[in-house]
């Protein structure tokens, strides 16, 4: 199974999220077979996720922590090997995205994420912006989304 994840730069209520997504992550973990988290490694969201996987690898260990880099340039690279040296990650992959002008490519690194994934673990609460546009993309490639503003709005508001 690859999961993939599409979240806002900037979040609120970050132990709330980080919680929601460690309960959706052991409840999508498939018995006696490697999960594939492909992380980007951006904003509060990334940083979230990543941390909520480490986390779950620790307890269950049958999941790989993939950084997905939207560059080629030097200093991505030298990024890339400190992620990797200092044990954050388990490797790092360079989508087929060369071709796509620096502007663009975190926008075609997501939509090769969000393709790439079984299911796309999202914390998207408005309707604009890079986050939005990944977890639209995945609903239109019919990928199994799972929001957890929803979940987390939902159970708000059953207190």
């Amino acid at each position: 199974m690859t999961i993939s994840f599409a979240g806002h730069s900037r979040v609120s209520f970050a132990d709330k999220i980080k919680i929601a997504l460690k309960e959706q992550l052991k409840r999508l973990l498939p018995k006696n077979e490697i999960t594939v988290c492909y992380l980007g490694g951006y904003g509060d969201f990334d940083r979230l996720c990543a941390s909520a996987c480490r986390e779950i690898k620790q307890e269950y260990g049958n999941i790989e922590l993939v950084y997905v880099s939207p560059y080629m340039t030097p200093s991505e690279q030298e990024k890339v090997k400190q992620l990797l040296d200092a044990g954050r990650y388990d490797l790092s992959v360079y989508p087929p995205i060369e071709d796509v002008p620096p502007k663009f490519a975190i926008i075609k690194r997501n939509e090769w994420m969000m393709m790439n994934a079984d299911v796309v673990l999202a914390y998207v609460n408005h309707s604009s912006g890079g986050a939005y546009r990944s977890l639209r993309f995945a609903k239109v490639k019919k990928k199994r989304v799972i929001n957890i503003h929803d979940l987390i709005d939902a159970e708000s508001s059953t207190q």
